[in-house]
Formats: C-alpha cells, structure tokens, sequence
C-alpha cells in the first residue's frame, strides 16, 4: 500500500473530527450567541495585585467545598433514629447513638479515604469564611465599596453571612456532643426572643429540644438551599466585578476605569487554574496533618455531660461571646411573660452592628456627600477617620469572640472565670474607643510623614559641614513616582451647613454636617505644586 493511500483515510477521518466540532459549535453559536459573552469575558483585565487573590481563595475554597461534600452526601444519614453502634472504633461500641452519629463515625473509620475528605471539607470550609472576611476587611480599608460599587459590597455581606450559616448548619450535622452543645445554646437564644421565641423553637426543632427532626432539616439546608444561594450570590457579584470593573492601586499612568493587569484569556486564566490546585493542595496538607473535629473523642449527644472547653467554630464564637458578657439578672417577668434582655440587648446589638456593616458605604456616602465614582484604591492612611472605624470595629468583634473562650483563658491561665468576665466587659467599650484613637493619631502621622518626604526627600543618614559652619543632612531627593504616590489622594473637607430648598436646616442636616466635621475635621492637605516645587528648588 501506498503512503499516500494509507494517509488518505486519516486525514478524512481529522477532516470528518473538525467538521463535526465545527457543526457543534455553530449549532450551539445560533442558538446562544455564546461566543460574544465569552470574547467579552475574556478580554475582562485582571489586576495582578496580591490582595486581590483573598477573593479566589474564598472562591476555590468553596469548589473544593462543594467536591468534598458531595462526597460524602453519599454515606451520611441525615436521621436522628437512635442506634446501637457496633462499628470499627471499639471505645465506642454498644453505646446508642443518633443514624447520623453512627454514618458519619463510619465515614471516618471505615469509608476509604473517607476521614480525610471529611476533614478537607471542614478546613475548606473554615478557609472558605475566613477568606471572605480578610476579603472584605481589604475592601473596606481600601475604599473599594464606594460608588459605583456599594452594591456589590453588601452581596459581599450577605455572602459572609451564608457562609456562616452554611457552616454552622454542617458542624451540626454529626449529633455529636459538641454539635449538640451548640443547638442547645441556639434553642436558648431562640426561646429567649419574646411572643415568638417558643414557637420558632418548635417549629425547627420538630418539637421539645432536642426534637426528632432538627439535622434532617439541617442537612435540607446545609445541601440543598444555602448553597444554592451561596452560588447565586457568587454569579451576581462576578457580573457585577465584569460590569464596573476591577479596582485598582494607584499609580502613574492609571485613571479612573483604566485597569492594568492581564486578560482573562489565557493569561489570567491560566495563572487562576494553577492558584487553584494551589489552595486545594494547601487544604489537603492541612486535613493530612491536623485534626479537626475528633467526633469520636465526644461522642454522642448527651445533655449531662457538658464541660468546659465546649467552643464553636470561630467564625460563630462572637455570638457566644455576646451572650457570656451579658451580666446576671437582667430578667423579669411582665404580662404573664418572662422578658429575658440577657438574650434580647445581645442580639439586638448584633443585629445593629451587622446592619451596620452592611449599609456602611451609604453611610459614608450620605456624610462625605461624594457622589463620584471611584476605581482607583485609596490607601488606608489617606481614609484617617476611615481606618480608625474599621479598626474599632474589628476590636469590638474581637472582644466578643474572645469571650466565646472565656472558660478556656480561666482554665489555662489559672484566672477566676469573674475576672476574665469583667476585664472583656470593660474592653467591650474601652477597646474599640482605644483603637479608633490610636489608629486615627497613627493615620495622621504617616500623612505627616509622607507630606514631609514629598517636600524635603528622605534623611539620608549623611551630614554635611557648609562653608559657614553649619552642618545639615543630606536628604535624597524622590522620584517622580514616588513622589505622585504620596501626594495622589484626595483632599476632603467638612460639608457646611446649609438650609435646604424651602430655607431651613433640618435636624438630619445638622446630623450630618456633625458626622461629615468628624469624618474630615482631622486631616493632613497634600502639598500644593508650588509646594512641590519650592521644595524641589530649596534641596
């Protein structure tokens, strides 16, 4: 046979390959216009920043959330029938247990592989929300929540939210003795609710604590509806980072909307495949070599013997804590019900700094009065008043999440439980006040700093005698960038009160021409060009 009679049918054959994949494609391209969306999309510039990588952890954290829980979808029981366990962990043996004790003891001792998917889920799970709020906390210092991007910040929030809940809903799931603590102190915070606390009670839980139905419903959620809506929330704000573009540090040559970075396609993409394996290699090193959540070493569910060290996972533990702060007494009994504000002033101050956080960005935009859009970062030392709420803020959740080990710091510390109690109460206002001061005084005097470079250069350690007897420093004159990056902010001032259209000044406009001389009273100007340039002449 010939060479060019033997090739003959395999170049029909590649011929035939490309024609049917080209046919696909134009069938799927009528059909969909697909190929428009994908140009789009990759020609979407990605800025190449480190801190814009907490966003992909959260994002791959959840992929390998959503791989590993489907995994074990198939051995769990989400049933709370009692059992006899006669499984392969002998400590345990004979001891009754709940359907779903028993099946996820089975996954971690007698499934293959089935402990270590187990615990990749769980630290995936714990990377997944502890990114989202790294995530946002650089959003936050560095203004990317300002328009036209408040939306998106409060999708942000509301993710940070499901996955708590998400996460909570699954740490329960076991029926453990930890997880089983955990209910018990939700059904309380539920009860404590007045009128309705019973009743929600009741009705999630299937009846009297701890019910017959309550990790049924659980694992309805925690499979089923939160990541539904975990996903949803995840598309809407990948279209909305495509639609307003990305954000970006500052720097010569970038103006508002002007992204520099790398494409989607194939940079971007290619150097986000490799950032995934990445992560999900971190997440599997980390199941490997460290425990986490030993359901074995509590056993079941049993109300008697609780001890200290019960915590919650950490990202829960501010609602703990909240609860362990409050001092005793603060309930009594009026029409015929028991009005319990231990339970209630936590979780309205909560539910206030929750909201808080979340509408923060219309907040600010109401007092600063700005209306611009914004694309290009700020540094946190730039946004004083700024930086300092942030800073309160995240004292203020940490006091409560360090109460939520309250009983542990006694313990290992050898302290009274009184004395650490008392100590986070008076941090829980002191803190926070303490850390908007300092924060604010350390702003404003790297603004000094920077101001004093741009003019006169840095100290160059260098001293020189002049003819007259006078000796100086030499400082070494900036560059032209780095003197833009010191001078590039933006120079606010206070709103003035003024009357409205009709002639008068309102209560709401005296409140925010208050909070607007708070926000901005305290600054550092940048220095002028004739600045500039009169120091440049002077060195």
């Amino acid at each position: 046979m010939s060479t060019t009679t033997a090739a003959r049918p395999a170049a029909q054959t590649t011929a035939s390959k490309g024609g049917f994949t080209a046919a696909a494609a134009n069938y799927l391209e009528d059909r969909t216009s697909i190929s428009g969306a994908v140009k789009e999309f990759g020609r979407k510039i990605f800025p190449d920043h480190w801190s814009f990588l907490l966003g992909e952890v959260a994002l791959y954290s959840f992929i390998v959330i959503l791989l590993s829980g489907t995994f074990l979808t198939f051995f769990f029981q989400a049933s709370m029938a009692e059992v006899t366990y006669n499984g392969s962990y002998v400590p345990l043996k004979g001891i009754e247990m709940s359907s779903a004790m028993q099946s996820t003891l089975n996954i971690s001792f007698e499934v293959r592989g089935g402990l270590l998917v187990r615990q990749i889920h769980h630290w995936a799970a714990l990377l997944f929300v502890a990114a989202i709020g790294l995530h946002m906390l650089r959003i936050f210092f560095t203004g990317a929540f300002r328009k036209p991007r408040e939306l998106n910040w409060v999708i942000g929030f509301v993710l940070f939210i499901l996955a708590m809940a998400e996460g909570f809903t699954g740490y329960s799931l076991p029926d453990d003795l930890l997880s089983g603590n955990g209910l018990r102190i939700i059904d309380g915070l539920i009860k404590g609710l007045p009128v309705v606390g019973t009743w929600i009670s009741f009705l999630l839980f299937g009846g009297e604590f701890p019910g017959t139905a309550i990790v049924g419903r659980l694992y309805t959620l925690h499979i089923l509806l939160l990541p539904a809506l975990v996903v949803a929330f995840i598309a809407l704000h990948l279209m909305f980072v495509v639609i307003h573009k990305h954000t970006q540090y500052a720097a010569p040559g970038r103006t508002q909307g002007n992204v520099v970075g790398y494409p989607v396609l194939p940079v971007y993409a290619a150097k986000a495949g490799g950032f995934f394996f990445i992560v999900f290699g971190v997440v599997a090193l980390m199941a490997s070599f460290f425990t986490i959540n030993p359901i074995w070493n509590y056993g079941p569910y049993d109300p008697s013997p609780v001890s200290a060290g019960t915590q919650p996972d950490w990202y829960i533990g501010f609602a703990d804590g909240a609860l362990r702060l409050v001092p005793p007494g603060w309930e009594f009994v009026w029409l015929d019900r028991t009005w319990s504000f231990n339970i209630i002033i936590p979780v309205a101050i909560l539910g206030l700094f929750i909201v808080t956080v979340m509408f923060y960005p219309f907040l600010e935009a109401w007092i600063t009065g700005d209306k611009r859009e914004h694309h290009i970062l700020d540094r946190p030392r730039n946004a004083a008043t700024r930086t300092a709420v942030g800073a309160a803020g995240v004292t203020f959740y940490a006091v409560f999440w360090a109460a939520a080990s309250s009983d542990i710091m006694a313990t290992h510390f050898k302290l009274t439980m009184e004395g650490v109690i008392h100590a986070l109460q008076a941090l829980l206002f002191i803190g926070p006040l303490i850390a908007f001061v300092v924060t604010k005084r350390v702003c404003l005097a790297l603004q000094k700093k920077d101001r004093s470079i741009a003019l006169h250069g840095y100290e160059s350690g260098r001293i020189v005698k002049l003819p007259g007897g006078e000796f100086i420093e030499v400082h070494e004159q900036l560059s032209d960038y780095e003197r833009w990056r010191l001078v590039s902010q933006e120079a606010y001032e206070p709103l003035m009160l003024r009357p409205n259209r009709r002639g008068r000044i309102t209560a709401a406009n005296r409140v925010r021409a208050g909070l607007s001389r708070w926000f901005f009273e305290d600054r550092i100007l940048p220095p002028t060009r004739g600045e500039l340039e009169s120091g440049h002449d002077h060195h």
